[in-house]
């Protein structure tokens, strides 16, 4: 279902900002080719889906059965958390209501004081791309309660986040303290910290960096989901 033609239909019509536009298609090209790595690693052992978006009443109604004596509410029946890379997951043959995300990924540029001082213009506050990104991290890491892994990253680029900025600790702090640039998949603490991971840096960062990472949370969310519901959950047989 998931491949390169697919994926570009999916993402086509996404409106963004001329400078990040050109990142979220380095991102695009990441996705596409973890997808592909994936089919042929697993080959008719997963079925992929991608997802652009995930209903905030479709993660209540998921979450209703693994914690049934706390209040879950939403507004909306529209409203949606909706990352830049989509939700990659993988199909549960025995359970249609599940939904096994392998990999939900955004993409952050945050600063523009490096191209105003060449224009010879003011420096400007920085930005709040960051506090953008809060509401769905908090949104995926409450859906992902009933799992011991978190595959959520961020790239995040742009002169708000060179070496010594403050804004750093921002993130830091949506990492739950842990470091940056480091690949944190699995829970800690008996599952109290689910961090995520957040890949900041002032360049931008290219498919080829993105895929690398991508690839290994995808490919270790796959075997963690075999690891605790058995293989033959997912292909609909012990084979």
């Amino acid at each position: 279902m998931a491949n390169k033609e697919r994926l570009r239909e999916l993402r086509k019509n996404t409106i963004i900002n001329k400078d990040s536009k050109k990142q979220e298609t380095e991102l695009d090209k990441a996705l596409n080719e973890v997808v592909c790595y994936l089919e042929d690693r697993f080959a008719k052992r997963i079925t992929l889906i991608h997802k652009k978006q995930w209903l905030l009443r479709d993660i209540i109604n998921e979450l209703r059965p693994y914690f049934p004596d706390t209040d879950l509410h939403c507004h909306s029946e529209k409203t949606n958390m909706k990352p830049d890379g989509g939700i990659l997951t993988i199909k549960s043959s025995m359970d249609s209501t599940l939904t096994c995300p392998i990999l939900i990924s955004e993409v952050k540029r945050q600063g523009t004081n490096d191209s105003r001082e060449k224009e010879g213009q003011s420096k400007q506050a920085k930005g709040n791309a960051i506090e953008r990104l809060g509401k769905n991290l908090i949104g995926f890491r409450t859906i992902l309660l009933r799992e011991s892994i978190f595959p959520f990253v961020c790239f995040g680029y742009g002169c708000d986040f060179e070496e010594g900025s403050s804004t750093l600790d921002k993130v830091s702090t949506m990492a739950m303290f842990g470091k940056l640039n480091k690949t944190y998949l699995h829970n800690e603490e008996d599952g109290r910290f689910n961090r995520g991971s957040f890949y900041f840096r002032a360049e931008e960062w290219t498919a080829d960096e993105m895929f690398d990472i991508m690839k290994d949370i995808a490919e270790r969310s796959v075997l963690y989901y075999f690891s605790k519901y058995r293989e033959d959950y997912f292909t609909g047989s012990s084979d």
